[in-house]
């Protein structure tokens, strides 16, 4: 794992995030979506054990914290090696991240190059890069964190990432096939639920929600299991690997899978890497770059792929604790 960690004690991350967690309780839902993009395909019928998760995405306070605590440095602001990524230019083996620029006109959607923008110098504390900085946004979700990130954060609160099944079973708050997580609108009587895009992608923003980029995790109102940020603001890392749809086998009609993971890490490959081959995970939520014209994953059953060795300015995460619930 790139970083470094001192040897901290599980009850110290604990205590500090103990409060912030909600109990969600164990139960069937169908997950996936047959309406939208492949990859949410087949939906079906899955069941998870209760859990407890974090109330918001991690912020940066909270991140401070741990790298405080911890003295981690985060993927982003170290040089990646060049044996690590054959071909690479040597002026390009910097610290930096994916960060997102958007054009003044309108662009061709199937080129991503054109709104995002590998900036030396971008990290969690540095969302924009050199000469941005995260003052008076403690609040907000912790941005450009890779996978090595976000499990060290996760070692050192005594806690794990979330499954895709779990997380998107707490998105869904109750409401089992439900479009979104407040219900079948998106708007319900004209009212923005969570931090998505407002205009046409990229490059018209009327932040008709009040937001251009990311915004406090208390901005929005909860689900039904009173989390906040499930959908829109930062998507959000998962631990499961990445496959381009559910399992053949959660098609079955005699039983639903209980607690079940994705695919394999051999099975999480992008098959367009000819040279450099990267396992990804499962991203979920949604972000504030999420346009109906464009990016329709503001839902609980969509799903996205994230190389393990990239960050960019819209992904975050959350953590959750597998033990047992409050007393009835």
């Amino acid at each position: 794992m790139r970083g470094a960690m001192s040897a901290v004690s599980d009850t110290v991350g604990t205590a500090q995030n103990a409060g912030a967690m909600v109990w969600v309780p164990g139960g069937a839902f169908r997950m996936g979506s047959d309406a939208h993009y492949p990859e949410e395909k087949p939906v079906h019928l899955v069941r998870v054990d209760g859990f407890w998760i974090d109330r918001t995405p991690v912020t940066n306070a909270q991140f401070r914290a741990f790298v405080e605590a911890t003295g981690h440095v985060t993927f982003a602001e170290i040089a990646p090696e060049a044996k690590d990524y054959p071909g690479a230019l040597p002026e390009m083996l910097q610290p930096a991240s994916l960060v997102f620029t958007p054009p003044r006109h309108a662009v061709d959607l199937r080129d991503f190059s054109q709104w995002w923008q590998f900036r030396f110098g971008a990290d969690w504390r540095h969302p924009q890069g050199p000469g941005s900085s995260i003052d008076g946004k403690d609040d907000h979700p912790v941005v450009h964190v890779a996978w090595c990130d976000v499990q060290a954060y996760a070692a050192w609160a005594g806690q794990q990432l979330p499954t895709e099944a779990e997380w998107e079973f707490a998105s869904r708050g109750g409401l089992d096939g439900a479009e979104f997580a407040w219900g079948d609108e998106f708007t319900p009587q004209g009212r923005h639920m969570a931090n998505t895009w407002q205009g046409r992608f990229p490059h018209e923003n009327l932040g008709v929600d009040g937001f251009e980029r990311t915004s406090p995790v208390a901005a929005f109102p909860p689900n039904g299991y009173g989390l906040l940020d499930m959908i829109g603001n930062v998507w959000e890392w998962t631990q499961d690997w990445y496959a381009a749809g559910h399992p053949d086998s959660a098609a079955r009609p005699c039983c639903a899978p209980v607690n079940p993971r994705g695919a394999s890490e051999q099975g999480s490959y992008d098959p367009c890497q000819l040279e450099i081959r990267i396992p990804r995970k499962v991203l979920k939520g949604g972000s504030h770059l999420c346009a109906p014209n464009y990016c329709r994953r503001y839902r609980p059953a969509a799903r996205h792929a994230q190389p393990v060795d990239t960050s960019t300015s819209h992904v975050g995460f959350r953590c959750v604790r597998r033990m047992p619930g409050p007393p009835p």
